[in-house]
């Protein structure tokens, strides 16, 4: 098990960096925009062993068509889309929170990872996506030369 680095402040610091964008962006005429976009994005989960890190995200009613994954040594991005079902004009709606639209998340990923090893499985709305970890770097002498 490898040692992590507490930083106390972490969700803090990110906390005030969301809301400085925010705010920055509601005087620029597109806080409500990003505030949506936010909210539209999946919930993940990240772990690992000591093979593999694995991501879980929650994207209940997207269809395996509707997804795009890249994967990069040290990020995984889940690009979607939800979208909406044909609207009866003979219901009459009392609340509708079902969120629909395109949505785009990257996940920085804790230790570097093979990308193109890696699989991913939809099932239940949930996408699983299992990347092998890289090997890690050995340590290596290197002989210094007399000039």
């Amino acid at each position: 098990m490898a040692l992590m680095k507490w930083e106390p402040f972490e969700g803090l610091t990110a906390l005030r960096r969301e809301m400085d964008r925010l705010f920055e962006d509601f005087s620029h005429g597109s806080g409500l925009a990003r505030l949506w976009e936010r909210a539209a994005e999946p919930a993940v989960e990240i772990s690992d062993t000591a093979e593999a890190v694995v991501v879980k995200a929650q994207v209940p009613g997207v269809k395996k068509d509707d997804l795009q994954l890249t994967i990069t040594e040290h990020a995984l991005t889940v690009k979607g889309e939800m979208k909406e079902e044909a609207k009866q004009e003979d219901k009459n709606y009392h609340r509708q929170e079902f969120r629909y639209g395109a949505f785009v998340r990257t996940i920085p990923l804790p230790v570097p990872v093979q990308a193109e090893k890696a699989t991913a499985q939809l099932k239940d709305g949930v996408l699983e996506v299992t990347m092998p970890k890289s090997a890690p770097a050995k340590v290596q002498p290197i002989p210094i030369q007399a000039s």
